[in-house]
């Protein structure tokens, strides 16, 4: 494991007052049924990342169900979603003693007002404090340098082709050894590692892992693709409540194949613990 660098001596958000917080806070219209106004600071060249997006309908699901930490969460992305006003609607599926099952849906709406389905997700939420501490694993922690020998987007000489507002509100650092997309020499390998936070400083917990799993570049860009790389399909495994600390996040494709490619995740706290795992599938532009 590479040496942690600790956050810069300035104030530090906190979890519940950040800007994460306040860009994925919804408001309660009725039972089950959520506004939001979606942020422009979350957007990958015009389209709203996908994990922001996700954590925002995790964030509902929280407040519908009676467990309030999602363990497992799939979403469908339907449509691009744009930046602006949105409407969540939740549906309880089922509630038991240690998990229950939701569903959701973020609608948007076109030019004559009618609504457009963006994103559909199923979840199972529960308590992760509640759960057993015992741990029996072969997966092992990512091995890359530290911190201050890592790269984020402001130490290129300008920025990087489609880069976006949301890496001014991310911490990446990004291992030397998978950016070689961004040099012109990709390495050919479906890698992408990083040190992940949030750029004021908030410490991660369940919502935002929702975010971190779909935060870095994409792994295309080290096989030697350009262009944007939009989700079809993820799903999101919540492990453990993170310790505070940054987070290192491993991600790797194995197979492109007909225009798709998987995305497999996992990220690791600062106690070393696997805290979050996820797959997606995702669209590739070949030209």
């Amino acid at each position: 494991m590479g040496e942690a660098a600790t956050a810069p001596a300035a104030v530090r958000a906190t979890i519940g007052d950040s800007e994460f917080d306040r860009d994925t806070a919804v408001t309660r219209r009725a039972p089950g049924v959520y506004d939001i106004d979606l942020s422009a600071g979350w957007t990958i060249i015009s389209a709203v990342n996908g994990g922001y997006l996700l954590a925002v309908l995790g964030r509902a699901l929280a407040d519908a169900l009676p467990h309030g930490d999602p363990f497992t969460i799939s979403a469908h992305y339907l449509t691009a979603s744009q930046p602006g006003p949105a409407v969540i609607r939740t549906d309880t599926v089922r509630t038991g003693r240690t998990l229950s099952t939701g569903q959701a849906s973020l609608f948007q709406y076109d030019e004559e007002g009618a609504e457009v389905e963006r994103i559909r997700v199923l979840a199972s939420y529960g308590n992760l404090d509640g759960l057993p501490d015992d741990v029996r694993t072969t997966a092992r922690p990512p091995v890359f340098p530290p911190m201050d020998q890592c790269f984020g987007p402001q130490d290129g000489p300008a920025p990087v082709s489609g880069s976006s507002a949301i890496a001014d509100r991310l911490m990446l650092k990004l291992d030397p050894s998978t950016l070689g997309w961004a040099l012109g020499a990709p390495s050919g390998k479906g890698e992408m590692r990083s040190w992940f936070g949030l750029a004021d400083g908030r410490d991660a917990d369940p919502l935002s892992l929702l975010l971190a799993v779909d935060a870095l570049p994409p792994t295309a860009f080290e096989i030697g693709l350009k262009g944007w790389v939009p989700t079809v399909e993820l799903t999101v495994h919540v492990r453990a409540r993170p310790a505070p600390g940054p987070l290192r996040v491993s991600i790797t494709t194995r197979n492109l194949a007909g225009g798709f490619l998987e995305e497999d995740a996992e990220i690791w706290d600062s106690a070393d613990r696997l805290v979050a795992q996820s797959r997606q599938l995702a669209r590739a532009r070949l030209s």
